[in-house]
């Protein structure tokens, strides 16, 4: 006897032939009916029990949530929306529930709200729509290296700990193997030298840096990894540990970036498409409920399938900041007073709303914005001709404002040196950077994209620690 996932019984079963099948009892109706969920799909699986081959006893331990083991002969479904079902002839409590308990959590077969599924994020994996938020995920971070090996690209393993802030915020959390309590003292001050690192160390903030390094060498890499920002945020759109995709290619200039970037996107959009059909069109038929719910004004132009395919079938838009700003200068929501941050000018560090209105209302698709003030951009970003501006990108969705930035690197050893000495960093602790610039330096360019930021964006779901298995926000650091 064959044990096979549910999924793989739906796609490759054989009428007739027996199969073995383990999960969790999402229903069970008329002491016959069992509905059966594993995971491995959206669909739940049918289980026909013959009453007269189980007992009362067996029909008592069959409750919502207990685990099972089940077998007998696969046949057509008489059933609407499902094409086979189980004969069972032999079933086994593999982990009793209880009914009484069950009823108090988020295992009980109704819709939640999110709020009450993040208060029992330990169960909320065994939950339709978590089910299908983390299977989405799987796919996008499969879809992630299936685009960058097909192109050539190296996986690269960025360190976790470093001593260097790429970011040049600060924002990091320190690591240390010192007692706390009992701290070693040098001239006053906390001796490092006693540490494990025998320097201050933290948990790195971007993989960047490192990449760079890598792509002197090897041409192509990309990171895909954690990332830990220690910034006091507690609102939707931020978490203290998050994933990165950080791709590095020497040779390339800002226009290479801005085409591999909007590729990157436009396939990993498709692959989600492709492998995640059920569970995008659940979700999608979810926020399409929730979106009736709130006033005309309100709702979404997009749904979340046309949101994804608006992303993949147009070329994205692509300006300058200087351009965009103009836009926004003009636009009737700044004339108006619409904008909750208006538009200062040149130098304005644009805001979601102001990104949100150039892609969904002025160009009514993606947009690619290039050239920013070097004032309000980081130390690496590669200066342009007219002194004022750096050869950088960012790209903007609908529905969430930017999703990728990136640029080209500077690559002019004097030019960094001074950008880093403006940026008040340390020539010394970075000696290691400079010197990819000192031998053999390159036109180089690359791009961050927070991959948590891309799963909101193609399960619809608007906070971002419904989109990561376990979510390290200020005050909380559960499981």
């Amino acid at each position: 006897m064959d044990y096979l996932s549910i999924k793989e019984i739906l796609s490759q079963g054989q009428v007739g032939k027996e199969y073995e099948v383990k999960g969790w009892i999402r229903s069970f109706r008329n002491n016959q009916f069992v509905a059966l969920s594993d995971g491995s799909t959206l669909q739940t699986f049918q289980l026909v029990l013959n009453p007269d081959k189980f007992d009362e006893t067996s029909f008592k331990n069959l409750s919502i949530a207990t685990s099972v083991s089940a077998s007998g002969k696969l046949a057509e479904s008489l059933g609407q929306g499902q094409k086979f079902e189980l004969i069972v002839d032999k079933i086994v409590v593999l982990g009793h529930a209880n009914s009484d308990e069950v009823q108090k959590t988020i295992l009980q077969p109704k819709r939640h709200s999110l709020d009450f599924l993040r208060e029992q994020a330990h169960l909320r994996f065994r939950t339709q729509l978590f089910g299908a938020v983390f299977r989405v995920r799987h796919h996008l971070a499969m879809a992630i290296h299936d685009f960058f090996d097909s192109r050539g690209f190296f996986y690269l393993h960025a360190p976790i700990i470093t001593a260097s802030d790429a970011e040049g915020a600060g924002e990091m959390f320190q690591v240390t193997s010192l007692d706390l309590e009992h701290l070693p003292q040098k001239d006053g001050r906390i001796d490092y030298e006693q540490d494990f690192f025998a320097k201050k160390a933290s948990l790195s903030v971007s993989g960047q840096l490192q990449a760079e390094l890598a792509a002197m060498g090897l041409g192509k890499v990309y990171t895909f990894g954690p990332t830990f920002r220690a910034e006091n945020s507690n609102t939707s759109r931020h978490l203290a540990e998050f994933w990165m995709i950080e791709p590095e290619a020497a040779f390339m200039d800002l226009a290479g970036d801005m085409d591999l970037a909007e590729a990157m996107l436009k396939h990993c959009l498709s692959y989600a498409l492709e492998k995640c059909a059920d569970d995008i069109a659940f979700l999608d038929e979810r926020l399409k409920q929730e979106e009736s719910q709130k006033p005309m004004i309100e709702r979404s132009k997009l749904n979340l399938i046309e949101k994804l395919k608006f992303c993949i079938e147009q070329p994205y838009q692509r300006l300058t900041y200087r351009e965009a700003i103009d836009i926004l200068m003009q636009s009737t929501p700044q004339k108006k007073g619409k904008f909750k941050y208006p538009v200062r000018g040149f130098g304005t560090d644009l805001q979601s709303e102001h990104e949100r209105y150039l892609v969904e209302t002025h160009f009514e698709r993606p947009v690619i914005l290039t050239d920013y003030p070097r004032e309000i951009k980081a130390f690496y970003m590669r200066l342009n001709d007219d002194q004022e501006t750096v050869a950088a990108m960012d790209i903007l969705f609908p529905g969430i404002g930017e999703i990728v930035g990136g640029s080209q690197r500077e690559e002019r050893l004097e030019v960094l040196v001074e950008k880093m000495k403006s940026f008040d960093i340390s020539e010394e602790e970075m000696s290691w950077y400079l010197d990819s610039r000192r031998f053999g330096t390159v036109p180089h360019a690359g791009f961050g994209l927070g991959f948590e930021r891309l799963v909101m964006f193609v399960t619809g779901l608007t906070n971002i620690r419904d989109v990561i298995p376990f979510a390290r926000t200020p005050k909380n650091c559960h499981f």
